[in-house]
């Protein structure tokens, strides 16, 4: 049933007024009225709007879909990223959005979402190895593809048909002292390297949290640096004191920019300003954003100290040499951030040159055991002379 309700708005129409009122429809639907606005003056709107309300209760009460073209591989992957991205970490969601854009939407993009089957899987694994890609990359961009396909209820009929690949736990490692030094020196002529890389050997920080440092978090009176926003619940706001050189090093980064502010950060947004050099291009440098990356510095210091390591091996060569100063698992995981033993076991690798001090601080020359004249274990021991003159 339709009829208008209210006073409604007086309007000119063809040179006349008119009083113009907004039409509702009522009608009783499993055993319910409803009663709702068309929010319309024109009544054949207001008709066709009373169908379709009707039209879609009847197809919810009984469970019918409307038949809808299923969504290509990349629509279906990117609408999940958007809805996902309110309760992604920042670098999660930028992750997953390399994993997409670069690498499974110009291979599995075109596909309907429905068509992708574990042989469209176990292809793209295979052409993902060929390429070089390391495991845990791999498992990567798998566990995206799962979680789209998961939101379209079509995961369940492949995962007995896709293994994920073995990823190498111990990929870590701990510089030796020759390695460091020659690291350290290849640096030295980037200032801004030298300081990232000087302040991971010495503080156990992570990349990130390297790089969102502000001037606030460090304290360079009393020595300390504050963590910010870290990885682990356990190593957000963690104080980590300032050894030698880390200090050393802030002192003379933070000459370079004597009027920061406290809220700015201490590697600046730098496109193309030179910031490495004695004298940078300031008005290219915006100190209220961070450094996006050092990776091209990164990888010139690697090939002119001739190594093979990735930047998080700074902090696994920090943590082992804390642990190798014998300090305590409390002491270790402050410092890390860590929460549990396994983690500091995983980045403590303790080195064949500690291994080998140990074990030779255990080596003493053997003492000799004075036995007094007339003393014996046993009877059996003593001398036969002895013997017969107790027997006597």
């Amino acid at each position: 049933m339709l009829y208008q309700r209210g006073k409604g708005r007086i309007c000119q129409k063809n040179g006349r007024q008119k009083r113009e009122r907004t039409w509702w429809y009522r009608f009783r639907f499993a055993g319910r009225i409803i009663h709702e606005s068309a929010k319309t003056t024109n009544i054949n709107v207001a008709r066709d709007a009373e169908r379709t309300r009707r039209r879609e209760l009847e197809e919810k009460y009984n469970r019918i879909k409307r038949r809808a073209l299923p969504p290509s591989s990349a629509q279906a992957a990117n609408a999940w990223l958007e809805g996902e991205k309110p309760h992604l970490a920042q670098r999660t969601h930028a992750i997953y959005h390399v994993a997409l854009k670069c690498h499974l939407n110009p291979v599995l993009g075109s596909w309907l979402l429905c068509d992708v089957d574990s042989y469209a899987v176990k292809a793209y694994q295979a052409r993902r190895k060929a390429e070089g890609a390391a495991a845990r990359t791999l498992n990567k961009e798998l566990q995206v593809l799962r979680q789209v396909l998961k939101r379209h209820k079509l995961w369940a009929d492949l995962q007995g048909d896709v293994k994920f690949e073995r990823e190498n736990v111990n990929v870590g490692k701990a510089l030796t002292q020759d390695e460091e030094t020659a690291l350290l020196k290849a640096c030295e002529s980037n200032q801004l390297l030298h300081t990232v890389v000087t302040l991971a050997l010495n503080t156990a920080l992570r990349k990130n949290e390297i790089r969102l440092l502000r001037w606030a978090q460090i304290d360079l009176f009393k020595r300390v640096l504050t963590v910010g926003k870290s990885k682990t619940e356990g190593g957000t706001g963690r104080e980590i004191p300032l050894n030698a050189p880390a200090y050393a090093v802030l002192i003379r980064w933070a000459g370079r920019f004597r009027t920061s502010k406290p809220e700015d950060y201490l590697f600046p947004a730098c496109e193309a300003a030179g910031i490495e050099r004695k004298r940078p291009d300031s008005d290219r440098i915006d100190t209220s954003q961070p450094i996006r990356s050092w990776r091209s510095a990164w990888r010139a210091a690697l090939k002119r100290a001739g190594l093979g390591i990735r930047f998080h091996d700074l902090r696994h060569t920090c943590i082992t040499k804390i642990a190798e100063s014998q300090a305590s698992e409390q002491t270790v995981m402050a410092i890390s951030g860590h929460l549990s033993r396994r983690m500091v076991e995983h980045y403590s690798h303790i080195r064949m040159e500690a291994k080998r001090a140990a074990l030779d601080a255990i080596v003493t020359a053997p003492k000799p055991v004075a036995i007094p004249v007339g003393v014996h274990q046993n009877d059996n021991q003593q001398p036969k002379a002895e013997k017969t003159a107790v027997a006597n």
